[in-house]
């Protein structure tokens, strides 16, 4: 993969809530990394090879990273993936 830049947002909480989201979402990162999805390992998105990039710490939506911890880099772009969807390489 091609090296990319990636840029740092700075963001303010609103709802006494929003904690216990980014909670539960940093728990989902520590049990990926813990799992082994560290950033640069190789994976597979069901038999599309890609490459873990980042974490993803969205606290709300639809993809948000208590769901969906990895970010992955395949040929197709960069995707939002649970650790039931990849698989090492």
């Amino acid at each position: 993969m091609y090296p990319r830049s990636l840029t740092v947002l700075e963001g303010r909480r609103k709802a006494a809530g929003a904690r216990s989201a980014l909670d539960t979402a940093e728990r989902a990162i520590r049990h990926a990394i813990g799992a082994g999805f560290r950033i640069g390992c190789r994976v597979l998105v069901g038999r599309v090879p890609g490459s873990v990039i980042g974490y993803n710490i969205a606290s709300s939506g639809r993809f948000g990273g208590a769901a969906y911890p990895l970010l992955v880099e395949t040929e197709f772009g960069i995707a939002k993936c649970s650790m039931q969807e990849v698989c090492p390489a």
